[in-house]
């Protein structure tokens, strides 16, 4: 782990800070200077609060900017109105922790700049379709901007002057309150992460300047009946489990408008008890975010910017307020991953205890993650191989549509490993805040392609995504969920479908199995689609790393490439090569870092194996050059496909050796029999593993099934059928 002081002296300070006030509105006094720590301790939050303080001792020296607003997202005047907001809080902040009044000062001259001006501002010229701003192109930022700056004001009112505190308020903060309420209704009571945002400021700005009725507006809805507002939202947008409807990169998004503002509801009216609502579904939520990352990042499901972790400021405020609300040790192995710190008072604690060495392992877990407000709506399943959070780790993504970021695919799966993506999802399109990049907009390939279901690890039927990509449609069905269980040496859960398709049911089971005659876990997936019909199915697998060996020759497109197909995504996938199945079997082998991974199918007699790569039709170069594999087969009765995706050997550059660079599996076998169905996994020195699958979820239910023509019998829904190794091994 990187050194925590390192960490943070990189730190670029930001976010929001909820202001310490009694109830009413009145602001808690600065802390004094003497309760700042001491230099010599130099805890992580020691050396956010001194770079913090250079870099506004630095910005004070200069002239004050409040430009008119021009750009849309990632322009000038747009990033000049982010940074401001940004000094007005850290100066509000360094305020309340050290008491020096320079910051204070420096916080209201801000204020009473832009003051003059937000009053004569209209809508946006670059306003976007929906909820245009004033200051920015949509009201969303707008929403940003004053929860950041609301904060601040109640950490500095004091120091102000009555006329300076009556022109700050009508002219900056109700204003712009009364623009994001009653001039923005269809935002500030829509169910969404948008209205998150506009609750939570309109409902701090309340606080911080003593107004009960925008308060009220926040938690209930502008008519104040509680069929809007935050507090519905709080019901509506996680499920019992904590897991956000959007998903984890909109998760992480909502998370800091939803704690900061909660936090500052339980310090003003603690009898609302806003912590302990639905069974505490915000502490949940925090929880919840950490679990869905691999390596620092969120699984990058739905419309997610990849690059987005646990290191984003929601987060870092989320994991500060959590444990103070609960003080989980394991929640300061976080905050050193983190390595930043905010403003407050709650991280700084954060910071002492770690420096204290009071720091445990965070305990990550295998965990379905319900979806939908009452957990009915599908979910996503995380299965860890160990508590090693950088062991194998697989995602099961069965969860709703997830509203207009949602992708159509279900029954897709992410598979990480070694701290890498090893099957990946292309998560979205757009270059955030690059304003050459259609000004920060989602790509149009983002609907065109990544949303598309052949963008995902799952199952496309007659190259046309579920639902054909219709979110209207998507939004109303989700997969019915089967068996999950994290159970030793075998982890398994399964889902199916049959809304994705007008006459085809799909269903998939997923497994992380440990037996000795593996040198490591493994995974076994068994997709299958039922239909009376004749269909096209292809199954995707998005590969990381460099292809090495296949059990069957490849007819590479070398001098001429042609798109894959015309509409649905397949537009953009070039059709790099081809090749048959062996008697059944297919086979293929890549190298990523110094680790060799095969995936071994069991595929229907003539099945095709297309190699197809990102970008074609990409004239801006907008999309990622990706690699992938295509199982493709036809049929009139369904289709099934069971695979042994398998990390195995080594491969030392340094030293130059290369330890079991070929796959261990010799053959993979589906059979069926009625509702009972059995994966057989052969090795190449002849032990065998097979998993049992029932179709009846009853735990006391008895199945047999012919396998090899041995009867093997097993009760409940599922059985692991240990190789002969692993049984000796385990006596």
């Amino acid at each position: 782990m990187r050194n925590i002081s390192y960490l943070t002296s990189l730190l670029v300070v930001g976010g929001a800070l909820a202001s310490c006030q009694g109830k009413g509105g009145s602001t808690n006094a600065a802390l004094p200077a003497s309760s700042v720590l001491s230099e010599a301790q130099d805890s992580g939050f020691d050396v956010t609060l001194r770079s913090a303080k250079a870099g506004l001792n630095a910005q004070m020296q200069l002239p004050l900017i409040v430009p008119v607003p021009k750009d849309p997202g990632g322009g000038y005047t747009h990033e000049k109105h982010k940074e401001n907001a940004k000094l007005i809080y850290e100066a509000g902040q360094i305020y309340k922790l050290t008491g020096e009044k320079k910051y204070a000062d420096y916080a209201g001259k801000l204020m009473l700049a832009y003051a003059d001006v937000y009053p004569s501002w209209e809508l946006h010229p670059a306003k976007k379709e929906q909820s245009p701003g004033r200051m920015f192109w949509q009201n969303l930022n707008e929403s940003m901007w004053l929860l950041n700056v609301s904060q601040s004001y109640a950490a500095i009112k004091e120091t102000l002057t009555a006329e300076q505190r009556d022109k700050i308020e009508v002219d900056v903060l109700r204003n712009m309150a009364d623009f994001l309420s009653d001039g923005s209704p269809e935002t500030f009571n829509k169910v969404h992460n948008h209205g998150t945002w506009a609750t939570a400021a309109v409902g701090l700005t309340g606080y911080a300047i003593g107004d009960e009725d925008y308060v009220e507006q926040a938690l209930m809805g502008l008519d104040k009946s509680g069929d809007a507002g935050f507090l519905k939202q709080m019901d509506k947008l996680f499920s019992p489990d904590g897991y956000y409807n959007e998903g984890p990169y909109y998760q992480r998004f909502a998370l800091m408008p939803f704690v900061i503002f909660a936090q500052e509801v339980q310090r003003n009216n603690p009898e609302r008890k806003i912590f302990e609502k639905r069974d505490g579904i915000l502490k949940k939520a925090i929880y919840t975010t950490i679990q869905q990352n691999y390596g620092g990042l969120f699984f990058p499901i739905n419309d997610a910017i990849k690059d987005k972790g646990i290191a984003t400021r929601e987060l870092v405020h989320g994991v500060a307020i959590a444990y103070d609300l609960m003080g989980d040790k394991g929640l300061l192995s976080i905050a050193q991953a983190q390595g930043r710190f905010m403003l407050t008072p709650e991280s700084r604690k954060v910071a002492e205890d770690i420096a204290a060495g009071k720091a445990e392992p965070f305990d990550y877990k295998t965990m379905r993650l319900g979806d939908g407000e009452d957990g009915t709506e599908g979910a996503l399943d995380i299965i860890r191989a160990s508590q090693d959070p950088n062991d194998l780790v697989l995602v099961a993504k069965n969860t709703s549509q997830g509203l207009g970021h949602g992708h159509f695919d279900k029954l897709g799966l992410l598979l990480y490993d070694a701290g890498h993506e090893i099957l990946r999802d292309y998560g979205a399109a757009r270059f955030l805040n690059v304003e050459a990049k259609y000004g920060g907009h989602y790509l149009a390939e983002n609907n065109k392609f990544a949303k598309q279901t052949i963008a995902h690890n799952t199952l496309v039927v007659d190259e046309t995504s579920h639902f054909n990509g219709d979110v209207k449609v998507g939004n109303k069905h989700a997969p019915s969920l089967g068996v999950f269980s994290d159970n030793g040496n075998l982890k398994i859960t399964s889902a199916e479908i049959s809304t994705a398709y007008p006459d085809v049911s799909m269903d998939r089971t997923l497994a992380i199995v440990t037996d000795a005659a593996f040198e490591r876990p493994f995974v076994i997936d068994l997709i299958e689609a039922h239909s009376e019909k004749a269909h096209l199915y292809d199954l995707p697998f998005y590969y990381n790393g460099q292809l090495t060996d296949t059990n069957f020759e490849i007819k590479a497109s070398t001098t001429l490439r042609r798109p894959l197909g015309s509409d649905n995504g397949y537009q953009y996938l070039w059709d790099v090569g081809r090749g048959k199945a062996v008697a059944g079997l297919s086979q293929i082998t890549w190298l990523l870092d110094r680790t060799f991974y095969s995936v071994t199918s069991s595929v229907p007699q003539g099945s095709e194996i297309i190699f197809a790569e990102i970008g074609a039709n990409d004239p801006d170069f907008n999309l990622r050059r990706e690699p992938a594999f295509i199982l493709r087969s036809s049929g009139n009765d369904g289709v099934s496909f069971a695979s042994v995706i398998e990390p195995h050997g080594e491969y030392n550059p340094t030293v130059e050796f290369t330890r079991n660079s070929h796959s261990n599996v010799k053959s993979v076998r589906h059979i069926e029999d009625g509702s009972n169905e059995f994966i057989r996994v052969e090795t190449k020195s002849g032990e065998t593993v097979g998993l049992a699958i029932s179709g009846d979820r009853d735990q006391s239910a008895t199945h047999t099934i012919k396998v090899e023509g041995v009867d093997l019998t097993w009760t409940g829904p599922y059985k692991l059928f240990h190789s002969q190794k692993h049984i000796k091994e385990s006596n």
